[in-house]
């Protein structure tokens, strides 16, 4: 039988236990996970498979949060606390309902793994900060809905992987040859007729997975996951 949320919980404050991992449990609101924002001693929180709708401010509690796991639930919007999580390099919002993202949230100084895949993400959901995320290593902007990659992008340069895979991209900026560190470039699903040929710069050691020119039309399935 699984613990008890308050169980674990208790076993967390107890026993000093940095990791607490709650998925799968059929919460819908965190609030109702007593003594949960009292654990600011956790580094990591797993809340996947669950049936959240919203995070409360109360996140900004749990300042020494380094990995912080939201995927697959029903959440519509962030709290502009987030931006308070200056320990975390790990946030995986994957598979929710965000159209928007809070003000502020580049204001995230130690984030290296950003996932955002199966949103309802554009464009123009990004806060104006958004590109202040220099530290990110690995962005997952799948099966979202956005036509234009913005030109900030080339401002993320110790990115590693990018994976843009399935949505309505018909051009890919310029600044894309700045990420010179890139190794993976997801791009198949959208809508794209040419390659930048500032991209070339990054050929050597970037793969463009099933992307070669020839194959940019007709390489339109979905596939599920991250690369």
């Amino acid at each position: 039988m699984s613990k008890s949320l308050k169980k674990l919980v208790e076993e967390s404050r107890e026993k000093n236990q940095p990791e607490v991992d709650m998925s799968d449990r059929g919460i819908s609101n965190m609030l109702d996970v007593n003594g949960l924002f009292s654990l600011s001693h956790i580094t990591q929180l797993v809340l996947s498979h669950n049936k959240l709708t919203t995070v409360p401010a109360n996140i900004a509690e749990l300042k020494n949060l380094e990995v912080l796991n939201f995927f697959n639930n029903q959440i519509e919007e962030l709290p502009t606390q987030i931006s308070s999580l200056q320990k975390l390099k790990h946030l995986n919002l994957g598979m929710n309902r965000l159209n928007t993202l809070p003000r502020g949230f580049g204001s995230l100084p130690a984030l290296e793994v950003l996932d955002l895949t199966y949103n309802n993400l554009s464009e123009n959901s990004l806060p104006g900060n958004f590109f202040y995320l220099t530290t990110l290593r690995a962005l997952y902007l799948s099966d979202n809905d956005f036509e234009i990659l913005p030109p900030d992008i080339g401002k993320l340069t110790k990115l590693q992987i990018l994976s843009l895979r399935d949505n309505d991209l018909i051009s890919l900026p310029k600044e894309i040859g700045e990420l010179t560190q890139l190794k993976e470039l997801h791009i198949q699903g959208n809508r794209l007729t040419v390659l930048p040929p500032e991209l070339a710069s990054t050929a050597d050691t970037c793969k463009q997975t099933q992307n070669r020119r020839r194959k940019i039309m007709t390489n339109r399935k979905r596939s599920a996951g991250n690369p």
